[in-house]
């Protein structure tokens, strides 16, 4: 083999070492599902082979190649530097939401108009209130419909509604809440619906459904799910009916439907008894269930607990189930109990974005459920991306009362405070 002089083979070394560097960069930063496992795997153990022990790039005698002295240090922080950064990368791909996952690929629709409160009050506001209503007004959320829509109304209402949200893209996903029991409440504590309120019942979920048809819908289904287990006797009337709906919207085309399972702190620490609504409300026939739809829960804790929820029902048989979290009030997360105020149904607002235990918005609606920016942490994002489906907004902590009228500095202090 003819020999190569000194400074034309440290040119060679210099322009190979220069190469294998850009090949590793390269697949290194390349977007996960471009590479096949081979190409990963190969990337892994590149990044793990010592460096050469020839000349290093700034030439003979540097000490990078050989390890030893200062330069040798630096040089295996670097190696250990890339090592966490092909952590990330891998937890990264490990996070990304689930090729299975039925809301992603749909734009969230913005619905705009009076059915909406916070619509009115943005299109009539100015400066920087206009500014800080458009975070509620203008974001993705699920409108609620109820026993105040009348049977004869509620189909028309609904197919307005979508309308409405897609502004006529079929591919646009519409978000909604049912709350149709009657009764509820503590008042489903009391007694148990009269037949006349059943026939009612069905009959208007049914009209609710031809309202969907065809449309991409993610259904919350009865918040405050929990009272179904009050009923008088051990009922399970209103689970039932519950199960009613779930199943009646299920058999949409794109519908997907998750029932009301409480929040972590209801019923707290006790995913078995999350679990137990879920199986009498038919959990086995849709996609999943919701938490914290009028409650204040951290995201954080409502993954952990979720996560449990999911495993107790694979448990029971019922493998495979998601959720979705209502991530509208829980900026600064609290439990219901420690609300302030007059009443945790209206808890105090955030009034600076240093004060805690108070209600201020939570993380904007997003499929991106495992996105470093939500500070889960590597284990809860993980659990996030294996389990949750969404951050959806189907709560409405700027109502009064979670209810109605529209609480105009409420809605501001909250805007003001938001980490997000």
């Amino acid at each position: 083999m003819p020999k190569i002089r000194r400074g034309h083979r440290d040119a060679l070394v210099k322009y190979l070492l220069a190469l294998s560097f850009t090949v590793v960069s390269a697949l290194a930063t390349a977007p996960a599902p471009q590479l096949s496992p081979a190409l990963d795997e190969a990337a892994t153990r590149l990044a793990r082979l010592p460096a050469s022990d020839g000349p290093g790039v700034n030439g003979p005698g540097n000490g990078r190649g050989t390890g030893k002295g200062k330069a040798g240090k630096a040089e295996t922080k670097k190696q250990q530097a890339d090592k966490r950064r092909a952590k990330k990368k891998a937890a990264a791909r490990k996070a990304a939401p689930a090729s299975d996952n039925p809301l992603v690929g749909h734009p969230m629709g913005v619905y705009q108009g009076p059915g909406d409160q916070a619509w009115a009050p943005y299109v009539n506001s100015s400066g920087a209130n206009r500014e800080l209503l458009a975070k509620i007004a203008l974001r993705p959320k699920a409108k609620w419909f109820g026993a105040w829509i009348a049977d004869r109304s509620i189909r028309a209402s609904v197919a307005d509604y979508v309308a409405n949200s897609t502004g006529g893209d079929p591919n646009v996903l519409v978000q909604m809440a049912v709350f149709r029991m009657v009764p509820w409440e503590h008042e489903a504590c009391r007694r148990l619906p009269t037949p006349g309120e059943q026939a009612s019942y069905r009959f208007w979920i049914d009209e609710f459904a031809a309202g969907v048809g065809a449309a991409h819908a993610a259904i919350v289904l009865q918040p405050d799910g929990p009272f179904a287990l009050c009923a008088p006797g051990g009922s399970r009337l209103p689970s039932e009916l519950v199960k009613y709906a779930a199943t009646r919207f299920a058999a949409l085309p794109n519908t997907h439907v998750y029932i009301d399972a409480g929040a972590a702190d209801w019923p707290k620490d006790n995913p078995a008894e999350a679990a137990e609504i879920l199986v009498r409300a038919g959990v086995g026939q849709v996609r999943g269930f919701a938490l914290n739809s009028t409650h204040y829960v951290a995201v954080a804790d409502d993954i952990a607990f979720g996560t449990k929820v999911v495993a107790e029902l694979a448990r029971r048989g019922i493998p495979g189930r998601h959720f979705v979290i209502n991530t509208s009030s829980n900026g600064q997360g609290f439990e219901f109990s420690q609300g302030r105020g007059n009443h945790p149904d209206n808890a105090n607002v955030c009034r600076t974005p240093a004060e805690r235990v108070c209600v201020t918005l939570g993380i904007p609606p997003t499929v991106d459920v495992a996105n470093p920016r939500w500070g889960l942490g590597e284990e809860l994002s993980a659990a996030a991306a294996e389990h949750v489906d969404a951050y959806l907004w189907f709560g409405r902590p700027w109502l009064n009362m979670q209810n109605d009228p529209f609480v105009l500095d409420r809605a501001l202090a909250m805007a003001r405070t938001t980490p997000w």
